[in-house]
Order: C-alpha cells, then sequence, then structure tokens
C-alpha cells in the first residue's frame, strides 16, 4: 500500500474545499459560530470538526475514508485489523479486556498496569490473578513480571482467559515479552498488551520491536505519545486466532463516543503516513539529537542520566538526598517540562525530530547546577517491598465489593482495612493500592513520603482514602 496516502485527511480536505452549509451538529457551523476572542487559535481546525456526512464516513461501521485510513495503518503495523480511537489507549484497554473476559473469569495481570487495565478488570467483574514485576535496583523501579512468574501464574490457573502485560513501561524498559507471549500460547490463551509508550517501535531497528511483531493478540497504542496525533488519539491493533474482531469493535461502539473527533482521527491518519515515511538518515538524526542532548544533561552531579531501551527516553536519577520535585521545578523556571516527576527520577521523552534549542538547555542545566548548591537534602523512599506477593488474588470480587459500605479515614488509620478506592500516583497512573486489597504499613509509608516530596496523588482527598467498613 502506498503509505504516504492519508484518506482520511484528504476527504476533510476536500469537503471543506466544497465550501459547505451547514444544516448539521456540531454548533459551531463550520467554525462561522465562535467566540472572536478564541477564533484565531482555533479557526482551522472548526473546519475539520465534523460529523458522520456523506464522504466522510462512519468510525462505528466505516466503508469509505475512515475504512481506507485503518486499512493503511493495519498494513504498516502489520496487523490483521487496526482500529482508530478518540478516547485513547484506556478506550482499547477497557475494550481488549471486556471482548476477552466476562464476569467471573479468571485473567493473569501485570500488578503495575495503568488504572484503565484495572477499570477494565471492574467494567468486566472479571477475577485478576495479579503478578507482581520485578524490583530492579539499578534504577529503584519495579520493571516487569518474572517469565517464571508468569509460568507459575499459569500453571496454577490454567483456565484464564487472557493475560494482560504492559510493554514497554513508561521509562521505555522492555523484556523478553516474545517468551512470554510464547508461553501464553502454549495454554491457548491471549496475551493483550498495553503498548501506550511503543506506538514509534514500528520504526524498527535500533528501536526495540512491537509486541505486535513478537505475536501478541491484541496491542493498545497512544499515537499521541511518540508520533504526531492529537491528545487522546490511539490504535488498537490486532493479530490473534483467539480474540474476536467482532466483539472488540462492539465493545469500542459502547465504549467510544457515537459522535468521534474527525480532528482526532484524521491525526492518526497522519501519523500513521508520517511513522511509515520516516527516512532511515531522519531516524538517525534523531538519534544523534538524542546524544547531545544526554551529553548537555549528565553535566552534573546531582543526578545520573539513565538509558533505557527506548532510546527517546531519557530519565534523571537523582542521587541521594536530591528531590527530583525541586529539580523539575527549577527546570520549569527555565520553561523546560518533563514529562514526569516521581520522587527520585524525572522522565524527558525526545520527540521524533531533532531537537532545536540546545543552547537553551545547556544555559537551563548550568543554571539549575548552581542553584542547586543551597538545596535541603531529602529523605529516600524505600519501595524495595512494595508487593512481597509474586501471585495475589483479591479477596473479595467486585461484585461483592460493590455491595459494601465504605467510610473515609486518614491513610494511617487504614492499615488492615481493605481499600474501596485505588491509591494511583499520577503520571504514571500505575495505583500503588488497588481497590479491594488489604492496605499495608509499607503502602503508608510510601504515600506519606510521596506526598511530603510533592508526588500528585490522583485523588478526591489527599488525606485520606475510602476503606470498607466490615
Amino acid at each position: 500500500m502506498k503509505q504516504h496516502w492519508i484518506p482520511l485527511y484528504q476527504s476533510l480536505i476536500q469537503f471543506k474545499e466544497n465550501n459547505p452549509i451547514s444544516f448539521h451538529v456540531p454548533g459551531h457551523k463550520n467554525g462561522t459560530i465562535f467566540p472572536e476572542q478564541a477564533r484565531g487559535y482555533f479557526d482551522s481546525i472548526l473546519k475539520f470538526d465534523m460529523t458522520e456526512l456523506t464522504g466522510l464516513d462512519d468510525l462505528h461501521a466505516p466503508t469509505e475514508a475512515i475504512a481506507k485510513a485503518e486499512m493503511l495503518a493495519a498494513d504498516f503495523f502489520h496487523a490483521d485489523h487496526t482500529f482508530f480511537l478518540v478516547g485513547g489507549s484506556t478506550a482499547g484497554n477497557l475494550a481488549m479486556i471486556l471482548a476477552t473476559c466476562s464476569a467471573g473469569d479468571k485473567i493473569i495481570v501485570q500488578r503495575n498496569s495503568h488504572k484503565s487495565i484495572m477499570n477494565g478488570l471492574e467494567l468486566s467483574g472479571a477475577k485478576p490473578v495479579f503478578i507482581a514485576p520485578e524490583y530492579d535496583p539499578r534504577v529503584d523501579r519495579y520493571t516487569h513480571p518474572s517469565l517464571d512468574t508468569v509460568r507459575k501464574a499459569l500453571q496454577r490457573h490454567p483456565d484464564v482467559k487472557a493475560v494482560v502485560l504492559t510493554y514497554p513501561d513508561y521509562f521505555g524498559k522492555t523484556y523478553e515479552i516474545k517468551d512470554m507471549i510464547e508461553l501464553v500460547h502454549e495454554y491457548h490463551v491471549p496475551v493483550l498488551v498495553d503498548e501506550a509508550h511503543g506506538v514509534h517501535f514500528s520504526l524498527g531497528n535500533p528501536l526495540p520491536t512491537s509486541a505486535l511483531e513478537l505475536g501478541a493478540d491484541v496491542v493498545v497504542q497512544s499515537a499521541h505519545k511518540m508520533a504526531p496525533a492529537m491528545t487522546m488519539a490511539s490504535f488498537l491493533h490486532m493479530k490473534s486466532r483467539f480474540v474476536s474482531m467482532e466483539k472488540v469493535a462492539h465493545y469500542l461502539q459502547m465504549i467510544q463516543s457515537s459522535s468521534p473527533s474527525y480532528p482526532l482521527m484524521a491525526s492518526l491518519d497522519i501519523a500513521r503516513s508520517f511513522l511509515a515515511t520516516l527516512k532511515k538518515e531522519e531516524i538517525g538524526s534523531i538519534l544523534q539529537s538524542v546524544i547531545k542532548i544526554r551529553g548537555i544533561l549528565e553535566r552534573t552531579k546531582y543526578w545520573d542520566v539513565l538509558i533505557a531501551d527506548d532510546p527517546l527516553k531519557l530519565t534523571l536519577h537523582m542521587k541521594q538526598g536530591v528531590s527530583a520535585k525541586d529539580v523539575a521545578e527549577l527546570f520549569e523556571k527555565q520553561n523546560i517540562f518533563p514529562e514526569l516527576v516521581t520522587h527520585n527520577q524525572i522522565l524527558l521523552i525526545h520527540g521524533l525530530a531533532p531537537f532545536q534549542k540546545m543552547g537553551h538547555l545547556r544555559k537551563a542545566v548550568k543554571r539549575v547546577n548552581e542553584q542547586l548548591k543551597n538545596s535541603v537534602n531529602h529523605d529516600i523512599i524505600d519501595i524495595a517491598g512494595l508487593f512481597p506477593e509474586t501471585i495475589q488474588e483479591l479477596t473479595l470480587s467486585y461484585q461483592a465489593m460493590n455491595k459494601l459500605q465504605t467510610i473515609h479515614v486518614p491513610f494511617t488509620e487504614a492499615i488492615g482495612y481493605r481499600a474501596a478506592e485505588a491509591v494511583i500516583p499520577y503520571p504514571p497512573g500505575v495505583p500503588l493500592v488497588l481497590k479491594g486489597e488489604t492496605i499495608t504499613a509499607t503502602h503508608i509509608d510510601v504515600i506519606e513520603r510521596m506526598r511530603i516530596q510533592g508526588v500528585r496523588i490522583q485523588q478526591r482527598n489527599n488525606h485520606s482514602i475510602r476503606i470498607y467498613s466490615s
């Protein structure tokens, strides 16, 4: 297929050039009804903000431009079928779980998965079997489950309906997922992969290989994270003999809007074409830019620069006593905004083009170094014992939990009780405490230390937690 084609985008252009008269939604009427003070920024995009009109196709029953755009994406990513998502990878993660699991079905799930995976479990009513990730002291993070843990979980629960894995992690770390996929397939069970941070793996060596290429059945990618697509624009790829495409399509119709955004869908079409037509020499220039940035960032005594399997991810790992929050705030004062800040790490994401402001970055690093000379040391947070159980099940089903009474208590009074809500540092959006999990002293210690160091916990009340009263 001709990957330079962008059929959905071109259909919108053609429609716009015909100067259509709107007697349909949306209410801005092709941008003619819009507040003057905002028109300058919104004007061009509003002309693309269409609905399911003749010639523009229908996301939930595509036969024309959207169908062609999805076919081009499937061809490029080597999928049997690709669905466009306008609800982010969240929509894809929910749909792939709902399409494979019903109430009471067992499903093996990587414990440090994104909250959307956990929400999918609850919506399906499935019985999760959580497999703990390994703690890697070299990066002071939990990374991925071991192959042995996956094997033991399958031996203990051979009747599972699916296995859910995350690849790569937020920081660009990969692992031997191919071995896991092959092991799971021996049980005739599908592997569902949240590959939100790996859409650019389609570019090939020296980037890691996509889980789809390595045999996964369903792979969800956030096109907006690394490719030039708009926020919430994502892909769901299928290549499976175990998962029904019709079921996935059915649940996507339920989860996604019946009025999907055409600018988002067109940006998926554009992003696919961008990736497919990126030249080897252009990729080489991007990687040279990464090397230059890494050299600038390494001019300090306050952090180390960690190298990931994904070269476009640069992690600043704070040395003992240095606060990542303080360093991030100093960078932000220099108008440099990182992707993610944890208690001890800052994640920077390089885009798919050479960085153009090396001089600004060089000055900013120098300024941050100067300002850190008088900084106050911070406590170290020990997370090594956070997941003591390699294979863990919830003691109550989601259905049973939803019938129980809940109360709010301060974090320090919650030890020993079951959590009635998840505790989620965001980003990365991976629950520290799961709904239905028994809260431990280790959980509370880590939460309190994170709060002190400025890590944002995605909860309505940062000082208390909902628990089941009995």
